[in-house]
């Protein structure tokens, strides 16, 4: 299976040589075929691309975390509607709009933490309504557009949360990541909290990078290490109860993480662990940075305590590879996600710029950007 590498005129997407070697994937793409997912649950012993030919294939790829990370799953679900959309038999508007909205609603039930879904799904919607007066066929062709430009943004956005947040980086670091917030996480290329890493190496600043395992489902054991080790970035693999004693040591230099949900307030949901970690690096003065796109914050939100946290099935706590590793009939609790605390995080860095404390106040202001010219910065960064 051949490797991709991106190349790109768009002004966010521009790969200096110093970044041949990095090699970009691609997590998802729109094809004639239908939508086409490197498989994450066989990484990294395979690299093993599924093609969804119906939204309830890419609905299921959703759920079981096929494709996952907060930004991709946007994509994902965008896709997926838009494909449900292509292949409904319905013959009219009428009929077309009732498949949509049960097309939406099943999408809408894969992952709850993840806002980036709904927000697609939000767009997608906008974008129906503002096609409908041109009839089914336009509809069709208009989700089809917008999915794929939601993929393009996705792109565009990572490489300037990329830049932005590598200027925060040290010129010598030992980072630690948690979870998998590379491209895999996203549509592909940089990723958000990997990217911020990649970029800081294109810069020609000396990474390491420490990744914690990331119980239940290993994604930092089999997803990150295995992106950075194709990187060549020097990269390390601890267990997730290693960070205090590497922080104590004075091995850490600094945090970076990604993001499923972000509150108005500043608070934070990512993959459980990550809390623990914050409250670890504040007690040893490290720098905390979360490093996502802004689809990811959700100002609807007023404070961590109104995220909805996915409970995930027991088994992913006490099977590892489909072997039990404890006794018969001891019960497990799997809450995937976990909130960390606004006043925990040093800085959020964002595809607009970087937000400190207060959040309420910077992420606000960052929502209400706009370039000289008048234009959102959120519509601008897509054009």
């Amino acid at each position: 299976m051949s490797l991709i590498y991106w190349t790109s005129t768009h002004p966010c997407l521009r790969v200096s040589p110093a970044l041949h070697c990095l090699v970009m994937l691609k997590t998802i793409e729109w094809t004639d075929r239908g939508v086409v997912l490197l498989d994450q649950l066989q990484l990294p012993a395979r690299e093993l691309y599924r093609t969804c030919t119906t939204y309830q294939q890419v609905a299921d790829a959703i759920h079981r975390m096929v494709i996952r990370g907060a930004p991709a799953i946007g994509v994902a679900a965008a896709m997926g509607v838009a494909l449900g959309v292509k292949n409904s038999p319905a013959p009219d508007l009428p009929a077309l709009e009732k498949d949509f909205d049960h097309i939406c609603e099943v999408m809408a039930k894969t992952r709850p933490t993840a806002v980036n879904l709904f927000w697609a799904i939000q767009r997608m919607r906008a974008t129906f309504k503002h096609a409908a007066p041109g009839g089914a066929d336009a509809v069709r062709a208009a989700l089809v557009e917008e999915a794929q430009r939601i993929y393009q943004e996705d792109l565009a956005q990572c490489a300037a949360i990329a830049r932005f947040g590598a200027d925060l980086l040290p010129t010598r670091a030992q980072v630690l990541t948690h979870c998998n917030a590379g491209a895999l996480a996203v549509a592909g290329g940089y990723g958000t909290a990997l990217g911020v890493i990649r970029s800081a190496v294109e810069q020609g600043k000396h990474i390491r990078v420490l990744v914690t395992e990331t119980r239940p489902y290993l994604q930092g054991a089999r997803l990150t290490t295995w992106e950075l080790h194709r990187d060549a970035i020097p990269a390390t693999l601890i267990t997730d109860s290693m960070v205090g004693h590497f922080m104590q040591q004075g091995n850490i230099d600094c945090v970076v993480v990604g993001a499923d949900r972000i509150a108005a307030n500043g608070d934070t949901a990512n993959k459980i662990g990550t809390y623990t970690i914050a409250v670890l690096a504040r007690e040893h003065n490290v720098p905390f940075y979360v490093a996502a796109p802004f689809s990811s914050i959700d100002l609807s939100l007023s404070s961590g305590r109104d995220i909805p946290i996915e409970e995930r099935s027991p088994e992913e706590v006490t099977h590892i590879g489909g072997v039990s590793i404890t006794p018969a009939d001891v019960p497990a609790r799997h809450p995937a996600f976990d909130v960390t605390p606004a006043r925990l995080i040093t800085a959020i860095i964002t595809e607009r710029g970087v937000a400190r404390l207060p959040y309420q106040q910077s992420l606000r202001a960052l929502a209400e950007a706009r370039w000289p010219d008048g234009r959102a910065v959120a519509a601008a960064s897509s054009s």
